[in-house]
């Protein structure tokens, strides 16, 4: 059997967690994913198939706000940005799906600021 480097590892640990995390249309899926410079956000409608919000730190609303911020800092700034445009579509309970990866750092920082700006989780 061979290793599996870092990102196949990942994948394989979400596929695990997408077993039990699934999105309705009354209580979608917040999906986390981070790279090693940026951080996406989607809430996503998994039986329709669709993503109903999105944000991330190459948005372009947060683009100049986030630049010069540490990457904690930038990941807080997108989960209430998140936050903010699920819930101006009448979204404000979600599943977190943090995609595979480990719940501290910025995908915490993520979680902890969309709850503070109104999302339910």
């Amino acid at each position: 059997m061979s290793k599996l480097n870092r990102s196949e590892a990942r994948i394989r640990r979400h596929k695990h967690v997408r077993k039990y995390v699934n999105g309705t249309s009354a209580r979608p899926r917040l999906n986390v994913f981070r790279s090693l410079a940026e951080i996406y956000a989607q809430v996503i409608d998994d039986e329709q198939g669709i993503t109903l919000a999105s944000a991330s730190s190459v948005d372009h609303e947060l683009r100049e706000k986030v630049s010069g911020m540490k990457k904690t800092e930038q990941a807080r700034e997108v989960g209430r940005l998140v936050a903010e445009r699920a819930k101006s579509k009448g979204i404000t309970q979600v599943v977190f799906d943090r995609g595979g990866f480990k719940y501290i750092g910025r995908v915490k920082a993520l979680a902890d600021a969309a709850r503070e700006a109104g999302l339910d989780f």
